[in-house]
């Protein structure tokens, strides 16, 4: 996506993809190499080491997605050759639902954002907030959602991923269990298999605040679910927090809407559904502050590998007439010309 909008703002580019991703990183470099020259686009593959020596270069912008913390690395690189940056962070993404919401669209929207992709994508539901009155409603369309879309078992579901890697699936593995041991309980999920990197769908409710899986990005398959009562305290424990890449809202009352969407900030928001934000090419994507610098998709990605540069071109130019020396007549035209640009 960041590639095509460079290409089409003219720029050649440098393409430096996840070591993470073996797979698509050596489908992209195939592609790359099949389509372009060098010169036009490079691909560079590996690990850090590679990142490191790139981010010494004197790039002119450098497009960036990836965590908060490896994001503060590339903006100082980029600091030291005054380059600009695009920085696609993520976060942990709050998610409310309204007494008035529609539970059952709620509850099927929030499962099929939050487990797509095993919960491995920088804008997946990271914990929800969801009235008490309906609470045990939601808890139970939640499950039939869970089961309609991965059967009663996901590990046998060919529509269910897994954890990318080892060290991944022991880092999610670990929020589960600190969770569980601060007071948690899964409402879904128990099951986890090491050798196939597999964790099952879990809901996590009586969730302590203070626990590992409420203070970072889960980037996996766990939902925190905390019931609330008062809406002002909801949305005061989200700014409270790092400004996320998403929030999402879902109600029925337009009023209860307006407020959490005026009362917090976010890189981007969803009422009544989850992720499609992202595929809209017609919006802005990006986050703010802790979440992102900066927005790509459709013209904004243009933008973000464009400079507007102004040209203003001598035609009928009475600027001559201002120049010194500063005679009465000449004050009075600069204080006509200062009148009619204010």
């Amino acid at each position: 996506g960041p590639l095509i909008c460079a290409i089409a703002a003219g720029n050649a580019a440098i393409v430096k993809p996840s070591e993470l991703s073996p797979a698509c990183t050596d489908v992209l470099g195939r592609i790359i190499a099949e389509v372009f020259v060098p010169a036009e686009v490079a691909f560079f593959a590996g690990g850090p080491d590679v990142s490191t020596a790139l981010l010494d270069l004197p790039f002119d912008h450098i497009f960036f997605t990836g965590s908060p913390a490896i994001g503060k690395i590339v903006m100082a690189a980029a600091a030291k050759h005054l380059a600009s940056v695009t920085l696609e962070l993520g976060g942990k993404s709050p998610v409310i639902v309204d007494e008035t919401a529609n539970v059952k669209k709620a509850a099927r929207s929030i499962m099929w954002g939050k487990f797509l992709n095993c919960g491995q994508t920088c804008i997946a539901p990271d914990y929800l907030f969801v009235h008490e009155k309906i609470l045990p409603v939601f808890m139970a369309e939640a499950k039939a959602a869970i089961a309609d879309m991965f059967g009663a078992d996901a590990k046998a579901s060919p529509d269910y991923c897994r954890i990318i890697n080892g060290r991944h699936f022991a880092r999610v593995a670990r929020l589960l269990d600190d969770a569980t041991s601060h007071g948690a309980r899964q409402a879904v999920g128990s099951l986890r298999d090491e050798a196939e990197t597999f964790i099952g769908p879990t809901l996590l409710t009586d969730v302590d605040m203070n626990s590992a899986v409420m203070q970072e990005e889960i980037f996996g398959p766990l939902l925190p679910i905390v019931s609330y009562r008062d809406l002002g305290k909801a949305i005061g424990y989200i700014n409270d927090n790092p400004k996320p890449l998403a929030l999402y809202v879902y109600a029925g009352d337009q009023k209860q809407i307006d407020r959490v969407l005026q009362e917090t900030s976010s890189g981007g928001a969803c009422v009544n559904m989850s992720m499609l934000h992202f595929s809209h090419n017609n919006l802005p994507f990006g986050g703010v502050n802790n979440s992102g610098v900066g927005s790509s998709h459709g013209v904004y990605g243009f933008r973000a590998f464009s400079h507007e540069r102004a040209v203003l071109r001598d035609k009928m130019s009475v600027i001559p007439m201002l120049y010194p020396p500063y005679t009465r007549r000449v004050r009075q035209m600069i204080k006509m010309t200062m009148t009619y640009f204010t």
